[in-house]
This record gives C-alpha cells, structure tokens and sequence, in this order.
C-alpha cells in the first residue's frame, strides 16, 4: 500500500515546495526526495472536490492497486492537504521532447516513438480493461506522459478525474483543453463518457508524434488548412500523400526503413479520432493494430 504523509513531512521532502517541476490543471507539482535519497513528483491538488478526507483516502488506495510498467508508480498521499506522491521520471514529460522552441530540440528517432505510441497503448488498454475498476482517464496528452531513463512512458494523473466532481472535471479539461484532444462528445454535457474519449485524445497524440508537432498551431510558414492536424491528416491520406505527415527530422530515416510502420501508425491515429464514438476501435484493438497482430480497418 502507499504510504501516507503527514504536511509537515511533505514540506520537508519538498524543502517547503520550493522547486516546481509543473503546473497542470488538477494542481501543482514539485520535486521531492525520500529519506533514501530517492527523487519524487508531489503533487498538490487544488482544493475542488467536495469529497471528504475518508472518501479521498478509499480512492486514493484502489488507486494505489493499479500496477503496470506503462502506468506511472504511485508512492504516498497525505489526506490533510490532498498529496499525491509519485515515483519521479527522469525525461520529463512527452510534450518537452515533441514540442521544444527552436534550437532547444531533442530529437527523438522514429523507434522511440513508435514504442512510445505501443507504450502508451499498453498502460490505456490496462486502465480500461484490465484494472479491476475500470479507469477512464480523460486527459490523455503529451504533458501526462512520462518517460523515464529509457524513455518507455507512463501514463500520469489517472484517476484524478475520479478525485475531482465530474462537472468540476469537465471545467477543468474545458479551462486547459486546447482543441486538440478534447473528443466531441466530451463537451456536451449530456454525452454519456466512455473510454473512447481516451481513444480520441491518444489518436491526436498518435499523429503529434508521428508530425513532431502541436495538433492546433497557427502558423505563418504554413497554409491555414494545415493548422489543423486532423483534416491536414485525413486530406493527405485520401490523396495518398501520408508519408508527408512525418517529421521531417526524421523524413530519410523512415523512408529508408519504417514506412509500413509509419504508414500503419497514420492509419491507426485516423481510426481513433473519428467524429462517433461508436466507430473508433478500443485501446486494445488499437494496440494489435500498432504490434501489427491485426489489420488496421480502413476508415469509410
């Protein structure tokens, strides 16, 4: 079980909060370290739920069964504060490698990113499916995906749509979601969520990795229609120029020797982020998809 925190002990690993490693919309996070020298990720929740310390403390232990290499480690929590304590990831999050400013690029090579996208798929398929309460996540994007030394992912802050109110949640998504991973039905309120809502937000990360950039970017250097990646995407491979989609960083490495996996990974991000929920495939189809054991269905 994790293990649990007073504040004055998470003051003390966090040297009074004083290094801040992010900001996202469920709270803070701050670097800490354990008596064994070991670093950690603190991250305070703002104070939005209107669940009580006890309530706080069930969901944060059913969290605490949830074991998989793609699924961040979850360490302590301290109930008087609402802290979640997590295994510290040494290569930050996926959106600082993707989305760098210029000359500060760290180029990752089209076999990490591919295992990155499987990586990925694995943890979301284990949330869903194989969990033994089945967690939606509902933020999936490139700043809640960890790498470690080895740069497998973890997916991060699942679970904590289920520690804020579903309406509060909506407001927070709504508040920071670009309109880049949102899926459709998510904004209507009266729209049931089902996990295909995570199914479109890792289609929209499928395609940022494999472009190297931000799904929405208005830019100069490019014509309107391409500020968008999903119809950019869909026209490119209805006119059978898909292959233009690729990074192109990366543009000799895969014509040389990944164009059917990146050809199969196009595909695959266009069956997640179709417009009805009913027609994208779940994670674990998406999964055989990326691995190859089934066809990727084309899309009507």
């Amino acid at each position: 079980l994790p293990k649990k925190f007073s504040y004055s002990q998470i003051r003390s690993m966090t040297k009074n909060f004083s290094t801040k490693l992010g900001n996202g919309g469920f709270g803070q996070v701050y670097e800490g370290f354990l008596k064994d020298g070991s670093r950690v990720a603190v991250k305070v929740l703002k104070e939005w739920s209107t669940q009580g310390e006890k309530e706080f403390k069930a969901e944060v232990i059913s969290m605490a069964g949830i074991h998989h290499k793609n699924v961040i480690p979850f360490k302590g929590y301290c109930t008087s504060r609402r802290i979640l304590v997590y295994e510290f990831m040494v290569n930050g999050s996926l959106d600082k490698w993707l989305f760098a400013e210029p000359g500060k690029e760290r180029l990752l090579d089209w076999p990490k990113r591919y295992e990155i996208a499987v990586g990925m798929a694995r943890g979301l398929t284990y949330l869903h499916e194989e969990c033994t309460q089945q967690i939606i996540h509902l933020d999936i994007k490139p700043e809640n995906i960890l790498l470690d030394e080895n740069f497998s992912p973890k997916v991060t802050d699942f679970g904590l749509s289920k520690l804020v109110d579903r309406d509060k949640a909506r407001v927070v998504t709504n508040m920071r979601g670009t309109p880049g991973y949102l899926a459709p039905e998510w904004l209507n309120s009266n729209a049931p969520v089902s996990t295909k809502v995570d199914v479109y937000s890792f289609g929209i990360v499928l395609l940022e990795l494999i472009c190297g950039r931000e799904s929405f970017q208005i830019s100069s250097s490019k014509s309107s229609e391409e500020w968008y990646l999903p119809p950019w995407a869909s026209k490119l491979v209805a006119e059978g120029r898909g292959l233009e989609l690729v990074d192109t960083h990366l543009n000799e490495e895969v014509e040389y020797f990944y164009q059917d996996q990146a050809n199969r990974a196009i595909q695959t991000a266009l069956c997640c982020i179709q417009q009805d929920p009913s027609n994208r495939p779940s994670m674990s189809r998406v999964l055989q998809m990326l691995e190859g054991v089934i066809d990727v269905p084309r899309i009507p």
